[in-house]
């Protein structure tokens, strides 16, 4: 009796993860709050992951989009709802990392904490088939003989693929008129309608749309568009970068983050999520464990810090 007792002992200090999940399970539905449009890229992935959720849960598992202020409205909801697991955010790090640095969204950085990496997104610059810019190299010259006179259009003021474009701009030495959107959708609308000249946006969103991508901002070309050079190819090192995945309320319950980082991860690696996931031009294995995230996220903080402080952004 005694050595089944500390047997079990053992086991439990071997596996804490797996003894967490297992002392937590939700007694209500779930909602993950996406703090952009419907029909973005995080709109999808968010809707395959919390498909994949839902069963290991054992609870249903609802996606809301509460867009607007570059994803700070739908962040600051779930950073004041209650810290039970039963309400979460689907979002990039940028609305942890860029958008307290610049003023106050109505929540702090350290407002949510990490369950799970499920994405990683590079930016591109495109354009309608029918621009006068077949590379980019047209487009800065023309937006260099036109001082002002181009225009961009993006998912929100301090978004990644809004710092992409400052930076672009930056770079090459150039004036733009920026023109920012409540989200992705929006943007290509406008863009294919010719009310603005190019867009800046995540990947993802490009997938189906028939539109040129004129550059990828990535330290590498993209394997799924291996025609199109980078930004620093074409002679601006410029590769911002953009993760994300879920994150719960600060003060949540150990036992119920690692539930819901065990539900995470699981899903993310199902083929419902991978193929989706493979649409908007993720990478084969983009997951990681909430460590993992919450490392990438202190050094991201640090890191847009730095960038916004160099563009007058930061407060």
């Amino acid at each position: 009796m005694r050595s089944n007792l500390m047997a079990g002992a053992l086991a439990l200090l071997l596996t804490p993860a797996a003894a967490l999940a297992q002392a937590w399970a939700p007694d209500r539905p779930l909602t993950i709050v996406n703090p952009y449009a419907a029909g973005s890229t995080t709109d999808a992935l968010a809707r395959a992951l919390a498909a994949g959720m839902a069963p290991r849960l054992s609870q249903p598992v609802v996606v809301a989009n509460r867009d607007g202020a570059a994803g700070g409205i739908g962040t600051a909801q779930v950073a004041r709802a209650a810290p039970d697991g039963l309400t979460l955010l689907f979002a990039p790090a940028v609305v942890l990392s860029v958008l307290p640095a610049r003023g106050d969204p109505g929540y702090a950085a350290d407002a949510l904490v990490p369950i799970c990496q499920a994405f990683e997104n590079a930016m591109a610059i495109a354009v309608r088939p029918e621009s006068p810019f077949a590379t980019l190299t047209d487009l800065v010259a023309a937006a260099r003989a036109r001082p002002g006179g181009l225009s961009y259009g993006h998912q929100g003021v301090a978004s990644i693929p809004h710092l992409a474009a400052l930076e672009l701009a930056e770079a090459a030495r150039l004036q733009l008129q920026d023109v920012p959107y409540r989200g992705e959708p929006a943007v290509l609308v406008d863009l294919r309608a010719g009310r603005v000249d190019f867009a800046v946006t995540v990947m993802g969103s490009l997938s189906g749309q028939g539109l040129r991508v004129l550059g990828v901002f990535a330290p590498a070309r993209h394997p799924m568009l291996p025609d199109v050079p980078t930004v620093a190819e074409q002679g601006f090192d410029v590769a911002p970068t953009s993760f994300g995945g879920l994150f719960a309320p600060a003060g949540t319950p150990a036992p119920a983050r690692a539930a819901l980082e065990a539900a995470c991860i699981a899903a993310a690696r199902e083929e419902g999520y991978r193929s989706v996931a493979a649409r908007m031009f993720q990478p084969a294995t983009p997951e990681a464990d909430a460590a993992t995230l919450a490392a990438r996220l202190a050094r991201d903080i640090a890191d847009k810090r730095r960038l916004l402080a160099t563009i007058g952004q930061a407060r």
